[in-house]
């Protein structure tokens, strides 16, 4: 059977509550910020990060924690055929902290739960037989029919040609060797324990654990006696993790002088968090020694990965990508603790954010200060624009009929009910957080923007508009790059993408480097937004230096929207010609050249609800389709 994946991990699964106030008991913690944990989950996204085809063998509850599970391991790339549904039982859940370095008190809600009452049935042989690898976990060797489950794994592993890889992943508490309030407790010496992981040792192929698991694996008293007890039966590599030390590997005898195994470079980093970093190391170590990397090279790829992942707060959420990998290899970072490294942080953001769709045409009704002008002047109550903002998105589902690759700009202002509207549509939505005209550059209701943003839907992408020309003053130039860097800071901590909105034109003349001189100084300063959105360019070359500016400050950029400045509808369709010049614009965000008319007849009273959204829907319809006509250039 063809090998459709690289490696299948098995077990454990859950949802990780991590505790946001660093240094606090688990007591003390106020708020928590969710990920996908447990060994084998952990290991799935871990290996797809770096580039292998991963999938997962688990169970999880038929409720909004499995459908996060589910939906979040598809965004990462692991395939989800062995993940099942019960219907009878909750998604595993752990609560975590981090109280000190190195100490990271956890509770373990898992009575009865969905992934450890895994069993036979749910172990498919199509899935196995279509894989090179199988890791097995030992947790899951703990209830008699989870331990079938993996020992059937393990079997058609064989049958079919896959390696078989243990994790002993030794969690005492989960054996019922420690209370529920000792979850961080990583060792209980127990005979009963050691005969069953021992059990599963000669079928294995590589064999990973930290010194006390490979004691737990056979019951020796010591790690020397217990590596060879191991070699006793089994071929396997042995990787022994030593924490901060790095990993000695074992493929062979093993030496009377331990420290004669092979190793990897170490990484010596702050360690922040160790929850985690054995499975972020693992897959380091699964991507090299899956690849056909030498040992000593998986086993620096294993010891980079585990630093990554003691240097940041989550598990899997903040294990690396290849090409953060590739970067740390490369060129190392002038940062023990890496998760305050600026290039990294970026690299590993950019690679692991939410999937987008190449294109985007946009139906802009973030707009305030004009609506309520309008609304102002017929001497309708402001409160109509809300109801207004609701058929707006009504038109742009009409045009968008489903498809991907549309989306909205609504403010909160006006627009709180066409937010939940556009929602249910799937659109892509950006949120404006300007105060409307504001120049210099001041936040519409958001003095603090990091507490208000994480109210917000993690889809929703925070947008700025800035007017900014570089001829400005240096003192607004100062005011302005200051806030811009604030909103950019707060929009990362909170992980909610950033589109930037330059608008130049009003404040001086454009050239054909006025607006690339603005893009190259705010990446000077540090701004990498996810999209930029710019006002139309006369000039071809200024859309040539605007993508030079772009891609050597950011070539991770999503891409650039066009604005529209209520231009009438043929000189937009001639904009966009002139900007297709560039495949990094990816498509239009317009707003008053739509809605303008319909706007100012519906607060009139001239027209009804159907023929206003008929009106929005003919003219975003329009721009939408010869948006489409145009010649798509192909990419650098």
């Amino acid at each position: 059977m063809t090998k459709t994946l690289d490696v299948v991990a098995i077990g454990r699964c859950s949802v990780d509550l991590y505790g946001q106030q660093i240094g606090s008991r688990l007591e003390d913690a106020q708020t928590f910020t969710k990920a996908v944990g447990g060994c084998p989950a952990n290991i799935a996204i871990g290996t797809a990060r770096l580039g292998l085809r991963s999938g997962l063998v688990t169970r999880v509850g038929a409720e909004q924690m499995g459908r996060f599970v589910r939906e979040q391991l598809a965004r990462e790339g692991v395939a989800t055929a062995g993940v099942a549904v019960d219907p009878a039982r909750l998604t595993a859940l752990v609560l975590l902290a981090v109280e000190d370095e190195g100490v990271s008190p956890m509770i373990f809600y898992r009575s009865d739960c969905a992934d450890m009452a895994l069993d036979e049935g749910d172990v498919d042989e199509a899935l196995i037989a279509s894989t090179r690898a199988i890791v097995v976990t030992g947790t899951h060797f703990s209830r008699p029919a989870a331990e079938a489950a993996q020992r059937k794994a393990i079997r058609l592993a064989r049958a079919h040609g896959a390696k078989v890889v243990f994790d002993v992943d030794y969690r005492p508490n989960l054996w019922g060797l420690a209370g529920h309030d000792a979850g961080f407790e990583r060792y209980v010496a127990s005979a009963a324990v050691s005969e069953r992981l021992a059990a599963v040792l000669p079928d294995c192929d590589l064999v990973v654990g930290t010194e006390e698991e490979i004691m737990i694996a056979t019951g020796a008293g010591d790690v020397a006696a217990s590596l060879k007890a191991i070699r006793a039966v089994s071929d396997a590599t042995i990787v022994l993790k030593r924490g901060a030390m790095g990993c000695i590997v074992y493929d062979g005898a093993i030496p009377d002088d331990l420290e004669d195994g092979i190793v990897g470079r170490g990484f010596p980093i702050e360690v922040y968090n160790v929850l985690g970093a054995g499975d972020a190391f693992m897959s380091g170590f699964l991507r090299g020694w899956l690849g056909g990397e030498d040992l000593a090279t998986a086993a620096t790829w294993a010891n980079a990965c585990g630093a990554f992942a003691v240097s940041r707060l989550l598990c899997s959420p903040e294990y690396p990508t290849f090409a953060e990998l590739s970067h740390f290899l490369g060129n190392g970072s002038p940062h023990r603790a890496l998760r305050k490294d600026a290039d990294l942080a970026h690299l590993h953001w950019a690679t692991t954010r939410r999937p987008q769709t190449d294109g985007l045409v946009a139906l802009a009704i973030d707009h305030r200060i004009q609506l309520e002008e309008v609304a102002d002047r017929l001497g309708a109550p402001r409160e109509r624009i809300a109801d207004f903002k609701l058929l707006a998105v009504e038109a742009a589902a009409r045009v968008a009929r489903g498809r991907a690759g549309f989306g909205m700009l609504i403010d909160g202002t006006h627009g709180r009910k066409a937010l939940f509207a556009a929602a249910r549509h799937g659109f892509w939505i950006g949120r404006p957080v300007e105060k409307p005209g504001s120049r210099p550059l001041d936040f519409d209701q958001l003095p603090d923007l990091g507490s208000h943003l994480t109210e917000w839907p993690v889809g929703h992408t925070v947008k700025c508009l800035c007017f900014y020309h570089p001829d400005d003053p240096a003192e607004l130039k100062a005011r302005q790059e200051r806030e811009l860097l604030r909103l950019a800071d707060a929009a990362r901590t909170v992980g909610r993408e950033l589109l930037v909105e330059i608008i130049a034109g009003k404040h001086g003349a454009l050239g054909e480097d006025t607006v690339a001189s603005v893009i190259r100084r705010l990446y000077d300063l540090g701004i990498q937004p996810d999209w930029w959105k710019l006002e139309p360019q006369a000039d071809p070359a200024a859309w040539t230096r605007i993508e030079a500016a772009i891609r050597a400050g950011d070539p991770y950029c999503r891409g650039i929207l066009l604005l529209g400045l209520e231009a009438p509808e043929e000189d937009l369709v001639a904009a966009f010609r002139a900007a297709r010049v560039s495949p990094l614009v990816k498509g239009f965000a317009v707003g008053r050249t739509i809605f303008a008319d319909a706007a100012a007849r519906w607060l009139a009273g001239d027209i009804d609800d159907a023929a206003a959204v008929a009106d929005m829907a003919a003219r975003f319809g329009t721009l939408v389709e010869a948006w489409n006509g145009l010649a798509r250039p192909r990419a650098a």
